[in-house]
């Protein structure tokens, strides 16, 4: 299966010798799960789109530091490939700033959250269980995001849910797949995220506590993050 990579945002430089890109990361993830996936990697926000939903047999867009409402011109063109997409009937997953857009290009609304800041590991509660998922009611994921779907499209459904975040995993008819987490970010890498932004765009109390979390945690990010993905992917497609 070929799958489209649109990457919307990159790592901070200092991190990307140690981790790669945010595309590279979603390669590992889901390579891991399953060796016959192959992958191109557009980067939209320079521009570079995809011509046709044809192109690959299914979609991923990646996590940004820009916000939806933003409406920077390329944000508007992905959004239209994404209505294009869901036209096509191709599978699409996205995450973070990949979760808002898609919500946002299908009728949804996204705002920058009263709630501030949700980082490190983040619990949430299976709403409707889904059977890529198992038997499993809750998981959990690292998170990077101060940006929140507030109102849903139509066509969505939640699936997964916290007390910060209501509408953190949602599903479109089978088709699209989308988590507010970070199921590609590592322990290591978020932990070296929060102390690059620690004090600068995180208020070093919410990172100095995210960061404890993270140390004394038991419960590590969920392990089968990727296995899920590949799964609803597989799912979609019929392979």
């Amino acid at each position: 299966m070929l799958i489209g990579i649109l990457e919307t945002g990159r790592p901070p430089e200092e991190l990307k010798i140690a981790y790669g890109s945010y595309a590279d990361m979603f390669k590992r993830l889901l390579g891991e799960a399953d060796n016959q996936f192959e992958f191109r990697v557009y980067a939209v926000l320079d521009e570079q789109l995809p011509s046709s939903p044809h192109e690959c047999e299914a979609w991923l867009v990646t996590g940004s530091r820009h916000g939806v409402y933003e409406n920077l011109p390329w944000m508007l063109k992905l959004q239209d490939f994404i209505r294009a997409v869901w036209q096509a009937e191709r599978p699409m997953i996205g995450i973070c700033f990949g979760h808002q857009v898609i919500a946002a290009a299908l009728g949804g609304r996204v705002e920058k959250s009263t709630k501030g800041w949700g980082v490190g590991l983040q619990e949430y509660t299976i709403k409707q269980p889904q059977a890529w998922m198992g038997e499993q009611y809750h998981f959990t994921l690292n998170a990077m995001h101060q940006d929140q779907v507030v109102e849903l499209p139509a066509k969505a459904e939640v699936f997964a849910s916290s007390e910060f975040c209501e509408y953190a995993g949602l599903v479109y008819g089978g088709r699209i797949l989308t988590f507010q987490g970070h199921p590609e970010f590592s322990t290591d890498f978020e932990e070296d995220l929060l102390k690059l932004r620690r004090g600068t765009v995180i208020p070093t109390l919410i990172a100095d506590q995210a960061l404890s979390d993270l140390e004394q945690a038991e419960v590590k990010p969920e392990a089968h993050s990727g296995e899920w993905m590949a799964k609803f992917l597989k799912q979609a497609t019929g392979v």
